[in-house]
């Protein structure tokens, strides 16, 4: 299996169990990474829900082989994206899951409906 990306919303489905969490497959997910900003987002998320620090990381970390680190290659490439995701909404967390498939060559998977409309140089899953 060749690696793929996981948004935050698609990780956050998965940990909570939400729909469309199904499709991220046991073997999907033992190749699977998540860009640092992604990886921070849900950990903010869980940690607001009232996870202790420690472990909300852990529950971050635990769906992805591989946390990979937001780099200037990723950050250009997540600023020149705008002008194609600003009319849905994305973040800039969105454009950083993004880069990182696109750099790698990885298809994404995200939660995000509004992403089925995205026409890039990288294959996106939407789970649900």
């Amino acid at each position: 299996m060749n690696r793929v990306v996981l948004d935050a919303s698609a990780l956050l489905a998965l940990l909570n169990r939400e729909p469309g969490a199904d499709k991220l497959t046991p073997q999907l997910l033992s190749d699977a990474v998540s860009s640092t900003v992604n990886l921070a987002e849900v950990h903010s998320k869980l940690v607001d829900r009232g996870l202790s620090p420690d472990d909300a990381w852990e529950a971050t970390l635990s769906p992805v082989r591989e946390a990979v680190a937001f780099t200037a290659r990723h950050a250009r490439l997540a600023g020149n994206l705008i002008a194609q995701t600003r009319p849905l909404g994305l973040s800039l967390g969105d454009r950083a899951c993004l880069a990182l498939g696109i750099a790698w060559k990885a298809p994404v998977y995200t939660a995000d409906q509004s992403w089925k409309k995205l026409k890039l140089a990288v294959r996106v899953h939407v789970i649900r």
